[in-house]
């Protein structure tokens, strides 16, 4: 059947005399198939430019070279239809050739109607299939309101669209862009829609992932090097600024590139030009830079483990990328994203959730974001088993407060100038009102700010409560000034 429930319509293009198919074309149409049969190509392509058929056969040997030819045109203005090639069997070469210009299967003749409609069947489904691919990614890019390359990733928050704000306002510049967020929050696709809207759009964009490489192949893999430079260069290799020239480099976690090579990358970025590996000419190149982080920059320059002269060179603007847990108006639009697309890639059906999944997915705190929710999408998909994902959420739904207690904190140093170090009972002291400070948030923003159900949660009365919030200057953190003492 078509795709809008009529008769399929299948397109026999073949010479009268030639035809080996004809009795097995005509023959399923009582199986609800339309065939139809031309015997000249000029006739075929009148037919496409009526209405295009769902499918097209086209005898391979009659037409020769010239029915290839004709592949080829249907192909390239009509690469929706899928075209089956029927052929004998000592035609191998023409097959093979037909194959590559893009037809969809071939068929050895004789065939019998119950092969005929098995390769119909098959097409079209692959068709279906193919058609279901590009409508998904068609809604990921064109959603309500939503960037042409960052799709309904920037439609459905009003955090991610004053992110898109951002990008509209400083895209089509060369000005260095500093994107911060938690792993998995979409710095990635924050910087592709920085190149996308931009006037380099139709030039390079590399990637590079600072993290995964030791100081020494970091600077080869970012400057390259020439020949000779160390044992085993035995030619000169371009870097990652080379690649990237015209176009956008994105050097991902840039907070891990050693302080040792952090002068270099400034240099680069001041003067646009530096020295491969080994060389003692300057390469001059013209790249824009968008550096990537999960680490506080700022930070980390106060305290000497960045360099600061780097750090404002890179923030020259800045985009800030909130986790997925400040924008939970998107967990239900991303989650239906991604079970179609894995429904589709795994040809698995699709079974919508259930709004005791969604529900749990609300109140998780998706340490991992948005990356954590699709691999979890994925789980559910690939397994089948919507139960399991559920008790997996509800684990951590549970354990939200104690994500706290489990982060690293840096530890207190002493001061070089031979200052007195703070004793061991204050730092307990200070480190017990840290994570009881950081516990008591947690517990609020959970409950929505509901304080007797935060204090159940932290197994308090609901007079200390009120008093540690006092204490801790929390009360001025709820939405809107908004404290509620009733329970839902």
């Amino acid at each position: 059947m078509g795709f809008s429930g009529s008769p399929m319509v299948v397109l026999h293009i073949a010479p009268e005399a030639s035809s080996r198919a004809a009795q097995t074309i005509a023959g399923i149409r009582e199986r609800g198939y339309e065939p139809r049969r031309v015997r000249t190509l000029a006739e075929a392509l009148d037919e496409f430019q009526a209405a295009p058929p769902d499918v097209v056969l086209l005898d391979a040997v009659p037409f020769g070279d010239e029915g290839l030819e004709v592949l080829g045109r249907l192909r390239a203005e009509w690469p929706e239809v899928p075209v089956v090639v029927l052929s004998t069997a000592c035609e191998v070469g023409t097959v093979v050739r037909a194959i590559k210009a893009g037809a969809a299967d071939f068929l050895a003749q004789p065939l019998t109607v119950e092969e005929l409609e098995l390769a119909l069947r098959n097409v079209t489904e692959k068709r279906e299939l193919q058609s279901e691919v590009r409508r998904l990614r068609h809604q990921l890019r064109t959603a309500a309101g939503a960037d042409p390359e960052g799709g309904i990733f920037f439609a459905h928050s009003e955090a991610m669209r004053r992110v898109k704000t951002l990008i509209d306002q400083v895209a089509d510049t060369d000005a260095t862009v500093l994107i911060e967020g938690e792993s998995g929050v979409g710095k990635g696709l924050v910087a592709q829609a920085l190149h996308a809207h931009s006037a380099r759009r139709d030039q390079p964009l590399v990637r590079v992932n600072c993290a995964a490489l030791p100081t020494e192949l970091l600077e080869s893999e970012l400057f390259g090097y020439e020949r000779g430079a160390f044992t085993g260069a035995h030619r000169r290799k371009p870097g990652k600024f080379e690649f990237a020239h015209g176009g956008t480099l994105v050097l991902d976690e840039v907070g891990e590139i050693p302080l040792s090579l952090q002068a270099k990358l400034l240099h680069v970025l001041q003067d646009g030009a530096f020295a491969r590996l080994g060389g003692a000419q300057d390469v001059r190149v013209d790249v824009r830079v968008i550096a990537a982080t999960n680490r506080d920059l700022e930070r980390a320059a106060a305290e000497g483990l960045f360099r600061q002269d780097l750090y404002y060179r890179l923030n020259v603007v800045k985009i800030p990328v909130p986790p997925l847990r400040e924008r939970q108006e998107e967990i239900p639009v991303l989650a239906e994203y991604f079970l179609r697309k894995y429904a589709v890639q795994y040809r698995r059906p699709v079974q919508p959730l259930t709004p005791a999944t969604l529900a749990l997915m609300l109140e998780y705190p998706w340490p991992g974001n948005v990356r954590e929710l699709e691999n979890l999408v994925r789980r559910m998909v690939l397994l089948r088993q919507e139960g399991f994902v559920k008790a997996e959420l509800a684990r951590g739904v549970e354990r939200a407060p104690q994500r706290v207690l489990d982060m690293p904190r840096p530890l207190p140093r002493i001061d070089a100038d031979g200052g007195k170090p703070p004793s061991l009972r204050d730092l307990a002291r200070t480190a017990a009102q840290e994570t009881e400070r950081a516990l008591i948030e947690e517990a609020l923003v959970k409950t929505r700010w509901n304080r007797r159900e935060a204090a159940k949660i932290l197994r308090i009365s609901y007079r200390a409560l009120r008093y540690k919030i006092q204490a801790y200057g929390l009360g001025n953190r709820a939405p809107n000034g908004n404290q509620r003492d009733m329970g839902a």
